[in-house]
């Protein structure tokens, strides 16, 4: 069976849709800028919804090469000290911005009815590493200093990001532990991209879905790398010490390039004693919850996390 028949048959309208646009997927637009452009637009096209309960506001933190942006999306009925959650947005260190998944975080903030910081941060090839990580590290303790004015417990903070967030995620709690920063309640690396080797047997394997493959893959890590020796700030699944971080998350699909360094990055942690929860969705390509959030194996994903959120903040046993 190929890979492209084992995708859930809900979430690949949305993979069609994308190649209808965009034929052979994002990957294939070799200019940056135009790459970036085309999927502003694509994320800019897909539904929206009015949030009246939210308060959405922007704001600039100050990070090593200047402002930066995040938006703090508050429920109004959130308590004045709420639990908080930092949230680093995906694009393969390349792309993205706080535009790319502004509705996917509404709906979180108003599912999880907490304030939720979204942190921007410098890309490649104009800003190779190790400028994402720095940038991110530098917003959450930002989040963490200006807590209070923000609405947020700095006493029960998360940190979440998907893909290229996600790794950013796990890179920013191995600084605040390395460095003895701020300390995280939990963390939230949901698929993450953590490792520039490529020889796991998924990222072999996963070639021409579309919407992260292999040679996609190969090119973000050298623009991002830029021939520097890479550590475990640039890809967390180069860590040879994972102890003492905070209980953590993960998920990814089964057809995820990034599966088998995501499933051993979970059992490192594990065998790290740190409380780990780890789901592998079966149909699921990357991200496949952002492209299809309407399809069921999509709820069950966020359901699923938000669950775990929930009970990570306390809010839930």
């Amino acid at each position: 069976m190929s890979l492209w028949d084992r995708i859930d048959a809900e979430s690949k309208p949305a993979l069609n849709m994308l190649w209808e646009a965009i034929p052979r997927g994002l990957n294939s637009i070799p200019d940056i800028v135009a790459r970036r452009a085309a999927y502003s637009a694509f994320r800019a096209a897909a539904p929206k919804a009015d949030y009246p309960h939210l308060n959405v506001t922007d704001h600039t933190f100050q990070g090593p090469g200047g402002d930066l942006g995040l938006r703090l999306y508050r429920p109004i009925a959130a308590d004045d000290e709420a639990p908080g959650l930092i949230y680093i947005h995906g694009g393969g260190m390349i792309m993205g911005n706080l535009e790319s998944q502004d509705e996917v975080l509404k709906i979180c903030a108003s599912e999880l009815r907490m304030p939720i910081a979204s942190l921007d941060y410098r890309k490649a090839p104009e800003h190779p590493y190790p400028a994402a990580p720095e940038d991110c590290y530098a917003g959450v303790c930002w989040v963490f200093e200006h807590a209070s004015d923000l609405g947020m417990d700095s006493h029960n903070m998360g940190l979440m990001g998907v893909s290229a967030g996600g790794g950013l995620a796990l890179a920013a709690a191995l600084m605040l532990r390395d460095r003895q920063g701020p300390s995280l309640k939990y963390l939230v690396p949901l698929c993450p991209m953590i490792d520039d080797r490529h020889h796991t047997d998924s990222s072999k394997t996963v070639l021409d879905i579309g919407v992260w493959d292999r040679e996609a893959s190969i090119e973000a890590w050298n623009w991002y790398l830029c021939n520097s020796a890479p550590d475990a700030y640039a890809a967390p699944a180069r860590a040879e010490n994972l102890s003492g971080l905070p209980p953590t998350y993960i998920d990814v699909g089964d057809l995820d390039l990034f599966r088998d360094e995501d499933m051993l990055i979970a059992q490192r942690l594990s065998a790290a004693g740190v409380p780990v929860e780890f789901h592998l969705w079966t149909g699921a390509y990357h991200v496949s919850e952002l492209f299809a959030p309407q399809a069921t194996l999509s709820k069950r994903i966020w359901a699923t996390r938000y669950a775990a959120i929930r009970r990570l903040a306390g809010l839930e046993t």
